[in-house]
């Protein structure tokens, strides 16, 4: 389950209906009953809190994000969009990262699923993340 409070429109996430599991993007909010419209390939739907699941932060969701990998002499790892950055220790390794854009850089920030990422990169960059739907 996703906090309400942690979701803007835009992040990507895991919404269940029915035992199935649909990846999609939130399109819309309702802060009064605390519920989320999201946009999976097969419609739009509205979800409550406890049906939204975040989606993991690891190397494949970061190149459906369009980032770029570029392994480092010392073994670790940075993956690049445009001029933000990430430098994990090791392939495949996101407990502890590094992120940087311009000259706001962030010392292993709470993130761990795409969602967090995103809001991260909103905050850092002012525009929000996207890509082809995850």
């Amino acid at each position: 389950m996703i906090k309400f409070s942690d979701i803007k429109i835009g992040d990507y996430v895991m919404a269940e209906y029915e035992g199935k599991m649909w990846e999609g993007e939130v399109v819309r909010l309702n802060g009064d009953e605390k519920q989320v419209c999201v946009q999976t390939d097969v419609q739009e739907f509205w979800f409550s809190q406890d049906q939204l699941h975040a989606i993991p932060l690891n190397e494949g969701t970061l190149m459906k994000l369009s980032f770029t990998k570029q392994p480092n002499d010392d073994g670790s790892v940075k993956y690049m969009k445009g001029s933000f950055r990430i430098v994990t220790p090791k392939a495949g390794d996101f407990s502890q990262m590094e992120m940087w854009y311009r000259e706001d850089r962030r010392h292993n920030p709470n993130v761990h699923f795409v969602h967090q990422l995103q809001n991260q990169y909103l905050d850092m960059t002012k525009v929000h993340l996207t890509s082809s739907p995850m």
